[in-house]
């Protein structure tokens, strides 16, 4: 169980004053020191992004082949100060992305080493603004999306999970997580058997999943309605990307306080730690590849999608 790191790790972020620095901190008392910390100013304030590294047995950062597992947690900020006073609705995606790592760690250190590298990333910024959405507020960001993508996404990343909180629409009505269908180079994907098999496994229900539309995977700033921004990881990688949305049966702000469930974000912990330990070992598939390679066989590239314009510069 996930319990302890999820409580402890929500115990830190519940501050006016936390920072990524208190998060290294948090790792390297418990003896864990592969953890990267970077502070970034852009113009509605600064935000600390936030690497952890958990190395395998036969991970790539150790020379090894095993393939890596990216987790990343999506936010605006996990707190809206002062407009809004403690924790809110949308740092639940940091809140599990780094609990994830706290579990791993501790793992790794009480002997259970998996086979692949698991690189996750998010940041940490408790003074986010907000920014209006039908059908309530979201949180905005202090960097734009570009920066997020950058600081976030890794190139090292085999297949990617992205958390985010998506409580403030009134497409899913359920309360606990879901997942989204896979989406790689602009395709959106049937939704991976393998994953359904472990949210079967960890939520002890039948799976629930995200609706997602061409919208949700093209790019921020082309003034197209987006669900939120789970699938944004999707616009920089050629790599795979499932969402794991955390969800409501109502519609709730991003901006809302009191909204965050430790039992529905520990679910989420124990999902991402089970996909890493199939992952690494090649049996869980984010996507059918021949499936993948006879679709763009037969229509082509859609990453014009994941761009601006719907143009794709060739080098």
């Amino acid at each position: 169980m996930s319990f302890k790191h999820v409580i402890e790790m929500y115990d830190l972020m519940d501050s006016a004053y936390v920072t990524g620095d208190d998060l290294k901190r948090y790792f390297e008392q418990s003896g864990f020191r592969d953890v990267e910390v970077s502070t970034v100013t852009g113009q509605k304030g600064k935000t600390d992004f936030v690497k952890v590294l958990i190395k395998g047995k036969n991970g790539k950062s150790s020379g090894g082949t095993a393939p890596t597992l990216g987790v990343i947690g999506r936010l605006g900020g996990i707190g809206a100060r002062p407009e809004q006073v403690g924790f809110v609705s949308d740092g639940d995606g940091a809140l599990a992305c780094m609990a994830a790592a706290a579990k791993l760690a501790d793992m790794q250190q009480r002997g259970d080493t998996l086979e692949g590298d698991i690189l996750l990333t998010t940041h940490i910024c408790p003074d986010a603004p907000t920014l209006p959405h039908d059908p309530v507020p979201f949180m905005n960001s202090p960097v734009d999306m570009q920066i997020m993508n950058a600081n976030e996404v890794s190139s090292e990343m085999d297949a990617i999970l992205s958390i985010d909180t998506t409580k403030g629409n009134m497409i899913l009505n359920h309360t606990g997580y879901a997942i989204t269908p896979t989406v790689k180079e602009g395709y959106i994907l049937r939704i991976s058997n393998d994953l359904l098999e472990l949210v079967k496994q960890t939520s002890g229900n039948m799976p629930v999943t995200l609706p997602i539309t061409v919208q949700d995977i093209t790019p921020y700033g082309n003034n197209l309605h987006h669900i939120n921004s789970i699938m944004q990881p999707c616009v920089v990688t050629d790599s795979p990307v499932v969402g794991i949305a955390l969800t409501t049966q109502v519609p709730v702000a991003g901006c809302a306080t009191g909204a965050t469930h430790l039992v529905h974000v520990e679910q989420v912990v124990r999902f991402v730690i089970e996909v890493a330990k199939l992952f690494g070992t090649g049996k869980c598939a984010f996507y059918d590849e021949e499936e993948f390679a006879r679709m763009t066989s037969l229509y082509g590239s859609m990453k014009h999608l994941l761009t601006l314009d719907g143009k794709v510069s060739v080098s």
